[in-house]
């Protein structure tokens, strides 16, 4: 798949081409890789911190995008399931690599998506799991314990896991108030977990 401009398909929206490339345009998808093909680069290096590896894993997920793409679902945003299938790349690569018993990268942004990543260890002992229990709840009770105006953005955002202009439509607010909520909203509950496991890892509880 190339990366050329495609003059005739820049004026279509990411739908568009996806509908056409569903149907089996190959020029469609040459333009959706066009456009997006460096945001992604820059996320796989954000989680991979090498740009070769960045580099493999970005090319393997479009090439994943590709042959995946007739089970795309149109009622999600493009760039949204382009993100995750980058996301997937990279976790997996590092699980391949070794590198560390558990990555966490908190707020890498992707064009208006932010995306809290966490790679959990591959085979967690029995207490480390019970602990992890023990963690979850309660940060399931500090969660209803923050006033309201956080708790809603901080559910949307990262339980829900939506993008932040459709957290902030539906809260009625500006994308900027949004974030300004949610990270007030997160060291609310870092202090919080604070209390009950100790500064640093409280931090850790919220990736954990």
């Amino acid at each position: 798949m190339g990366r050329m401009r495609n003059q005739n398909l820049s004026h279509l929206q990411d739908d568009e081409l996806v509908q056409m490339a569903q149907a089996g345009d190959d020029h469609a998808f040459t333009e959706l890789m066009r456009r997006h093909y460096d945001t992604s680069l820059k996320l796989a290096l954000s989680v991979l911190r090498d740009m070769a590896d960045a580099e493999d894993e970005t090319q393997n997920a479009w090439w994943k995008a590709y042959e995946h793409l007739p089970q795309f679902n149109r009622d999600a945003k493009f760039t949204t399931w382009m993100t995750r299938i980058v996301v997937n790349q990279c976790l997996m690569r590092l699980r391949k690599n070794k590198r560390a018993r558990l990555v966490s990268v908190e707020e890498v942004v992707t064009g208006e998506d932010a995306i809290t990543l966490e790679l959990p260890s591959p085979a967690p002992s029995h207490e480390k799991e019970l602990g992890r229990r023990q963690v979850g709840a309660v940060l399931q009770q500090e969660i209803r314990r923050i006033p309201p105006l956080l708790r809603n953005v901080f559910i949307l955002r990262d339980v829900e896991e939506l993008p932040m202009p459709e957290v902030a439509q539906r809260l009625g607010i500006s994308v900027a108030a949004a974030k300004s909520r949610l990270l007030r909203a997160r060291q609310e509950l870092r202090n919080r977990m604070a209390k009950h496991f100790g500064p640093r890892m409280g931090a850790a509880a919220l990736t954990a």
